[in-house]
């Protein structure tokens, strides 16, 4: 699929880029790239472990509100 891309189309597509999103943007850009990349794979790493903030059943049954019927 990707057999006839060289340095020269990816320096056009470089070029495209940067005048899609302006200079002034791409550091921006390229750091928050560069958190989501970090959070990726972090929680990849991390499979098995439970988020802290993540109710559990027991906690979804006591919080489920009543209601008092007449």
């Amino acid at each position: 699929m990707l057999q006839g891309l060289t340095g020269w189309h990816a320096l056009v597509v470089l070029a495209v880029i940067l005048l899609v999103f302006g200079a002034t943007r791409l550091p921006a850009l390229a750091r928050s790239v560069g958190q989501s990349l970090s959070i990726l794979k972090r929680e990849v790493a991390e499979p098995t472990r439970a988020p802290a903030d993540a109710p559990t059943d027991a906690d979804a049954s006591a919080a489920a509100p009543t209601i008092a019927r007449p």
